[in-house]
C-alpha cells in the first residue's frame, strides 16, 4: 500500500528557532491525517497500547488495594498526541509525515500519565511495571530526583508493550509519567500559564520565579507527607506486634 506522504521543510540550522508551520500546510497535514487510512489505523493502534498499559497499573493499583489496603495510585490518565503535536515533532526532526516516520521516531506519541498520593508510591509502581516480562523498558528520566530548571517533577518512562491485532504482535511505544498529585497541581498550573499570550517578558520573568519557588515548596510538602506516613505506617507496625504478644 502506497503510504501518504507530505515532505515537510527542514531547519537550514539546528540552532534556528522551531517555526510555528503556517495555516496552509497544517490543513493538508491535517487532512492526510483524517482521509488516509494508515494513519486512523496508526492512531488505532496507539490507543490501544494505552489501554493495555492502563490496565497493567489498574492491576497492580487492585493487587495493593488487598494486600496493603490502600491504593498507592490516586487516578489515571492517557492521551494520544493531536495532528498538530505530530506534525510539530516531524518538522523539528527535519522528518516527512508518514505513519513509519512517527512509530519508527516519535516514543510519545500515546501517553499516560499515572498520578500517586506519595513519592515512594511512584518509584513502586515503576519498578513493578518494568518488571514485566512483556513490557520493555527503552528510557527513563527521573525527573524527581533531577527536576528541570523550571522546577518541573515527575517520573518518565518510555515503554515498548506488544499489542496483539488480527494481523499480529505489534510492539508499541507508549510515554509513562508518574507524579504525585502536588506535582501534578503543578505542572497543570505552569502548563496553563505558559499559553498566556500578551504578556511582557520582565513579566514572564517574574511569574516563572515565583513558579519555581512554589515548585520548590510543593516538592517540601511531598517530602513531609512521605515523612509523616512512614511514622503512621511505623506506629502500626508497633501496634500489630503488640497485640501479638499479648495474643500469646
Amino acid at each position: 500500500m502506497k503510504q501518504d506522504t507530505i515532505m515537510l521543510p527542514s531547519l537550514r540550522e539546528k540552532e534556528m528557532e522551531l517555526p510555528v508551520i503556517d495555516g496552509d500546510l497544517m490543513e493538508q497535514l491535517k487532512l492526510v491525517m483524517m482521509q488516509s487510512q494508515q494513519f486512523q489505523e496508526m492512531m488505532m493502534m496507539y490507543k490501544c497500547a494505552i489501554r493495555e498499559v492502563r490496565t497493567k497499573a489498574e492491576v497492580l493499583n487492585d493487587e495493593m488495594s488487598v494486600r496493603y489496603h490502600r491504593n498507592p495510585i490516586s487516578s489515571i490518565s492517557s492521551r494520544v498526541k493531536q495532528p498538530e503535536s505530530i506534525a510539530q515533532k516531524l518538522y523539528k526532526k527535519g522528518l516527512p509525515f508518514t505513519v513509519e516516520a512517527v512509530m519508527t521516531n516519535l516514543s510519545d506519541v500515546a501517553g499516560v500519565r499515572i498520578i500517586c498520593e506519595f513519592i515512594d508510591d511512584i518509584y513502586s509502581i515503576a519498578a513493578m511495571l518494568a518488571m514485566q516480562d512483556d513490557l520493555k523498558l527503552i528510557k527513563i528520566k527521573d525527573y524527581i530526583k533531577y527536576p528541570k530548571p523550571n522546577g518541573y517533577r515527575s517520573y518518565h518512562m518510555i515503554v515498548e508493550i506488544p499489542v496483539f491485532f488480527s494481523k499480529g504482535k505489534t510492539p508499541m511505544r507508549v510515554e509513562i509519567q508518574i507524579r504525585t498529585i502536588a506535582m501534578d497541581f503543578w505542572a497543570s498550573l505552569d502548563h496553563e500559564l505558559k499559553y498566556k499570550k500578551n504578556i511582557a517578558q520582565e513579566d514572564e520573568e517574574v511569574i516563572a520565579q515565583e513558579l519555581l519557588s512554589c515548585a520548590e515548596r510543593i516538592a517540601e510538602t511531598d517530602m513531609i507527607m512521605q515523612q509523616i506516613r512512614m511514622k503512621l505506617d511505623a506506629v502500626e507496625v508497633k501496634k500489630a506486634r503488640s497485640e501479638i504478644v499479648l495474643d500469646d
